[in-house]
Parts: structure tokens; C-alpha cells; sequence
């Protein structure tokens, strides 16, 4: 079963979600709503994490800097409601719980990369 650190721009319906539908959740928002993404990524690392975010910054860390991550979801939905997210992560692990692990992927306008 995946295992999930959730960023705070995610927000707390998303959250939700990954719960009901029986995922292992960790919030930043309940550790520390002022954590620095590097200690995201490391607390992510070392819990085996897969880090769903809506921070652009996780890239730098990752293509500039070269950390080590065992999963990064980026959501590019800057506008969406808590619901929206909510569904399209529903959606989204459904269909690719079993590709986005030790992959960056990226969701926007209704497309995952996965890289």
C-alpha cells in the first residue's frame, strides 16, 4: 500500500480523501505547517513517502539538486476547489497507483506525466 506526505497547498479535503480511500496519510499541516520542503523531501524519504504538493520547488530539489525522493505528485491546480483536487486524486490512483511510485509526476489540465 502507498504511503502519502501531504503538502499544504494540497489542503485538507484532499487529505480526506486519501483516507477514505485507505491510504497511510501524513499531513505537514499537522507536523509542521512551517517545514522547509528539503525536510519535507527527507521526512518523505525516510518514511517512504510519495509527496503529493502543489509547490513547483520540489523539482528544483529534485532536477537541480539531485535528492533522492521516492515519489513526488505534483498537482499544477492553481484555481481548483478542495473537491477538484479530491477527485482528480481519487481518479489519478485508481488508475496509476502502481507507475507513480520513485517517479516525478506532474497533473495539469487533465493530464499526468510521469517521469
Amino acid at each position: 500500500m502507498l504511503k502519502f506526505l501531504v503538502d499544504m497547498g494540497v489542503g485538507k479535503i484532499a487529505e480526506a480523501q486519501l483516507i477514505q480511500d485507505g491510504y497511510d496519510v501524513v499531513s505537514v499541516r499537522d507536523l509542521d505547517p512551517r517545514m522547509n520542503d528539503g525536510d519535507i523531501l527527507q521526512l518523505a524519504v525516510s518514511e517512504q513517502r510519495i509527496v503529493i504538493t502543489m509547490d513547483k520547488d520540489f523539482g528544483e530539489l529534485v532536477y537541480r539538486e539531485g535528492l533522492f525522493h521516492v515519489g513526488i505528485v505534483l498537482f499544477r491546480m492553481e484555481e481548483a476547489t478542495g473537491h477538484e483536487k479530491a477527485a482528480v486524486l481519487h481518479t489519478l490512483l485508481a488508475r496509476y497507483a502502481d507507475k507513480i511510485q520513485g517517479h516525478f509526476c506532474v497533473y495539469q489540465n487533465g493530464r499526468l506525466r510521469i517521469r
